[in-house]
């Protein structure tokens, strides 16, 4: 290894041991940042230390979870794996995964790497990293004033998966975005997708891309999951949805969590949201097209948490108190649909921000259907952050009856002493950890028990 890059990882080390001691952050950036400084080259040095497998995975949605799934299966079959578990997806969170999992000497003890990769910072991350196999999740409308409308995320995507012809690309075929996109690339390719519906009375919200991607048609589908995912086909020139390599079948939803037959093996799950089940399938594929071990799979899942930080559960005054992340309409509007699941009452608080990372154009709130949040049985809602009135209006307008704050924490603090005891919130990128600190804090100020 080169003295440069060696200098690199000592002092991307430093950074972080320094900005963890300070309190200034979680140090996911700041080491990667100094380290590529220092050299360049750092990320393709350490990356091709990896003994087997890069795996990237990228897209719109799931990203996190399915790479966290990816690491844990890996790790449960004896493999070392280097993972950015703090989903710090850009260029120098991706170079800080790798530096954190590098001795002093610079050297990488790792038989694996699975790496989130932002979409739209793909293209500059996978010609360093070189992925030997990439999972494209799926590819939905997100942060319009920073990704635009899809087919500019696909034309990202599109470039970023050329600049590494050799990986295998493990693509969700139920997604026509997705699926367009690597029939583009002309790279060896993994399909999975799912055959049945996997939940009743879903919100199919807006399709991104119901239009053909060769031949510009509208699609007919035989029936749709959500957004645009689902089995379809084009009546102009015939290109249809594949039969997928790699399903589940036997889907079911009992006692708030999913079960599913994958390869022939009854898998437990502890996801109670669909998009989930696709999040499961799409790492196992990815373990398939690697030729990864997989024989612990199901019992992997069963212990898998899958709150990742973004769905977390707190009991804060005694009220249960459910966390989500929502980033964009599909997000959103599967968030509603799991609220409009739990038949209690409950209340609700939407906190919503425009900072850089939220995308400050919050246009997209328009496109949520929020009909069913109407009849989700809430006593309360309640809408904050920034943009909270823009979130109060979007509501009125289909007479949900609501209020604004702000100063989101005491409202929270009423809700959990004089509320159903049932509380969801549901905040956007920038208000997330800071609610998770927020409520890790009420919490275990009453010592009610642990995030979960």
């Amino acid at each position: 290894m080169k003295l440069r890059s060696r200098i690199a990882v000592i002092c991307g080390k430093l950074a972080y041991w320094i900005v963890r001691k300070t309190g200034r952050g979680s140090g996911s950036v700041i080491p990667g940042q100094i380290a590529r400084r220092i050299d360049p080259e750092i990320l393709a040095e350490l990356s091709g230390m990896v003994r087997r497998k890069v795996i990237a995975v990228t897209g719109t949605n799931g990203k996190t979870t399915t790479n966290h799934i990816l690491a844990h299966v890996l790790e449960e079959s004896g493999q070392r794996t280097v993972c950015n578990r703090l989903g710090a997806n850009l260029m120098d969170g991706v170079i800080t995964a790798f530096v954190l999992a590098a001795r002093a000497s610079g050297k990488l003890d790792a038989d694996y790497a699975c790496i989130e990769v932002d979409e739209m910072a793909s293209v500059k991350v996978f010609p360093k990293l070189k992925p030997d196999c990439v999972i494209l999740t799926n590819v939905f409308r997100d942060q319009l004033d920073r990704t635009g409308e899809v087919d500019l995320i696909c034309d990202r995507i599109q470039k970023a998966v050329e600049s590494v012809p050799k990986a295998r690309i493990v693509v969700n075929c139920d997604d026509i975005c997705s699926y367009g996109l690597a029939l583009r690339c002309g790279h060896q390719t993994v399909t999975f997708g799912i055959g049945e519906q996997i939940a009743e009375g879903m919100p199919t919200g807006m399709g991104e891309g119901v239009f053909c991607p060769f031949c510009g048609r509208r699609l007919a589908y035989d029936f749709v999951h959500y957004g645009q995912l689902g089995i379809y086909r084009c009546p102009g020139c015939g290109l249809e949805r594949p039969r997928p390599e790699v399903t589940v079948t036997d889907v079911a939803y009992h006692d708030g969590a999913y079960a599913f037959v994958l390869d022939g093996v009854r898998v437990e799950s502890g996801a109670n949201a669909p998009y989930n089940v696709y999040n499961t399938l799409s790492a196992y594929a990815a373990l398939k097209a690697a030729d990864a071990p997989r024989d612990c799979f199901a019992r992997a899942i069963r212990e898998f948490d899958y709150g990742n930080m973004r769905e977390c559960v707190y009991h804060i005054n005694e009220a249960h108190v459910q966390l989500y992340l929502a980033k964009n309409p599909i997000g959103f509007q599967q968030k509603i649909f799991l609220i409009s699941r739990d038949e209690k009452p409950k209340d609700i608080v939407i906190q919503i921000n425009d900072a850089k990372v939220d995308g400050e154009d919050v246009s997209w709130l328009w496109d949520v259907d929020y009909r069913y949040l109407a009849d989700a049985g809430a006593v309360s809602i309640v809408t904050g952050g920034q943009r909270g009135q823009d979130m109060e209006l979007c509501l009125k307008y289909d007479d949900i009856l609501c209020s604004s704050t702000t100063n989101v924490k005491a409202a929270v603090e009423e809700l959990t002493r004089q509320g159903s005891k049932n509380l969801y919130i549901i905040t956007n990128y920038s208000g997330l950890y800071r609610t998770n600190r927020m409520l890790n804090e009420m919490q275990a100020a009453r010592k009610e028990g642990i995030c979960r």
